[in-house]
């Protein structure tokens, strides 16, 4: 699910509100490198994003979390600045930074005060081109994602068992495979396979640089062209070719895990924000899942107690066609096998009768409030512009929320019959062992 919060109802909140991307200034350099440029000048300070178009969706059988590996690594020095000097250069003069790796992206980011932008730029720049990743500092990282991976995925149940439905719900498309990798591709990456990942898609033809915050945009400008043009064009990237088949019917996994008690979650094969349902399917999520007001938490949590909490997540920014999850976690006592009946039943009332008005009002309000707040944070507002641009353009923010306000009770309906076959589900249940 895109948006998810829990506010009062306040009806067209940005109906009056000026247009989120008016002031971007969008230029792409010779080389291919995208930039988004937007002056806010509320407080003295700069966020700086750079967004590479690679994430596990990239990766191949045997080599699965090289993406999230190279985050990592970016953080270990070029011949410029050794290893760990970025952080330390960031911390010293008062910044934060960090990154993250999704199935379709990888997005690293520094907010600081704004007279470092310099600082920053030069950092980004070289790291794009001049990343040293020695083979003795791979080896030692590596010891550290095996250790990422143990404590948030194979010690996490909930973690443990959405791994186990994504790998049943996919058969051809690399959304099958963990962002972090599967342990045994972990352990055997080589040195020569991160170099040739790195060459192949940190290139400023597959990167989006987003600046928000208190500068000039001509000057700023200005000095990303002067680092940034630098760097090479470099040929662009292999496409993901991978078509997900039709699923031909219900799909099945229950693992045993040591745990306290028992988690069940529910996947269905959904379209991205590339269909006329998407805005639709965003507010089902919402209504269902959004918060202490909707329907999985007012019925299993608090008046049913069957579940110690429940949640959804609808994928709208996913590059391909991904997964509608919702999921539970029993309340002690209570069996998976009465979460999944309960949960279906939420899922099949939706398709027999519409949501009430209020429902839709609340969920409408709920996406739009957070769409608005989020214009308060420049970070946030660059991750807004990043994340449009990525699928189609930064100008898609703009038509955001009228697609949402479109969304009729009837429309929530139809994508709740025709997305949500009972035959074609995947299940996911975590039995509690010892």
């Amino acid at each position: 699910m895109l948006l998810v919060l829990f506010v009062v109802a306040v009806p067209a909140l940005a109906a009056d509100s000026p247009s989120p991307t008016a002031g971007v200034q969008a230029t792409t350099l010779e080389n291919g490198l995208r930039v988004l440029l937007l002056e806010d000048h509320r407080s003295p300070i700069v966020t700086v994003q750079t967004w590479y178009r690679v994430g596990s969706r990239n990766e191949h059988r045997g080599a699965t979390g090289i993406a999230h590996f190279l985050e990592h690594m970016m953080f270990k020095g070029t011949p410029n600045h050794g290893p760990r000097e970025f952080a330390r250069l960031v911390e010293q003069n008062g910044g934060q930074d960090n990154a993250f790796t999704s199935q379709d992206v990888t997005s690293y980011y520094v907010n600081l005060v704004a007279d470092k932008l310099d600082l920053v730029l030069d950092l980004e720049a070289d790291r794009m081109h001049n990343l040293l990743l020695d083979a003795k500092e791979i080896d030692s990282e590596r010891q550290v994602v095996i250790e990422e991976r143990r404590t948030r995925t194979e010690d996490d149940p909930e973690g443990f068992l959405a791994e186990e439905v994504s790998s049943i719900a996919f058969k051809a498309h690399p959304y099958s495979n963990p962002i972090i990798g599967w342990s045994e591709d972990l352990r055997r990456i080589t040195p020569a396979e991160i170099r040739a990942f790195y060459k192949t898609y940190y290139n400023p033809n597959n990167a989006i640089l987003v600046v928000v915050g208190d500068f000039r945009a001509d000057e700023a400008l200005g000095k990303i062209k002067a680092r940034f043009s630098r760097v090479p064009r470099a040929p662009d990237p292999p496409p993901v070719l991978a078509v997900e088949p039709p699923q031909n019917g219900e799909r099945r996994v229950i693992v045993k895990k040591q745990a306290q008690l028992p988690v069940v979650h529910l996947a269905w094969h959904v379209p991205n924000q590339k269909s006329d349902d998407a805005a639709a399917l965003e507010l089902l999520s919402t209504v269902l899942s959004g918060g202490r007001a909707s329907r999985l938490y007012r019925h299993l949590v608090y008046e049913k107690r069957l579940a110690l909490e429940a949640g959804g997540d609808y994928p709208y920014f996913s590059f391909d066609p991904g997964l509608f999850w919702f999921w539970a976690t029993a309340m002690p006592g209570q069996t998976p096998e009465t979460l999944e009946k309960v949960l279906l039943e939420e899922m099949e009332q939706l398709k027999q009768q519409p949501v009430t008005e209020e429902e839709l009002t609340r969920a409408k309000n709920q996406i739009e409030a957070e769409f608005v707040f989020q214009q308060d944070s420049i970070h946030r507002r660059a991750s807004l512009l990043a994340r449009f641009e990525t699928i189609g353009g930064y100008k898609l923010e703009d038509s955001f929320i009228s697609r949402i306000r479109a969304v009729t009770a009837a429309d929530i309906q139809r994508v709740a019959r025709t997305w949500f076959p009972t035959d074609k589900k995947n299940v996911g249940i975590l039995l509690p062992q010892p």
